[in-house]
């Protein structure tokens, strides 16, 4: 398992930006796959976007696509998370998630990632 950290959280408004990143404790992000999930009061933790160790393959949830996107900076060993447009329902704690040799699967399931970041809020202003 590898350590995550969560930082660029916060407060924006509606209709605002933020990136979100993701520092990986891996002396390389090759073979891991990595996602961004979130979780908002009283719901279920749900996928938001991932990409794979290569880095060629992104999935994102059908709620964020065309308004979030997933990068990764290999030297920075560091994935990030931008988030354009953002509404209410994009508010909750967002978590950084990682697996050895994992994938990136279109329904991004939880259980398809082993090693989590302790989370960072982001709250939209409405």
């Amino acid at each position: 398992q590898v350590q995550l950290v969560e930082s660029g959280g916060g407060l924006v408004q509606f209709g605002g930006s933020l990136r979100l990143s993701c520092v990986v404790s891996a002396s390389t992000l090759n073979h891991y796959g990595i996602a961004w999930f979130r979780q908002a009061p009283g719901k279920e933790r749900e996928g938001v976007a991932c990409i794979s160790g290569s880095g060629a393959s992104t999935a994102f949830a059908g709620s964020v696509k065309g308004r979030f996107a997933i990068s990764r900076d290999t030297a920075k060993i560091t994935v990030y998370l931008q988030m354009n447009r953002l509404n209410v329902d994009d508010q909750g704690v967002y978590y950084c998630a990682a697996e050895y040799l994992g994938g990136c699967r279109r329904h991004l399931p939880e259980t398809d990632f082993g090693s989590w970041g302790q989370g960072i809020q982001v709250t939209v202003s409405s």
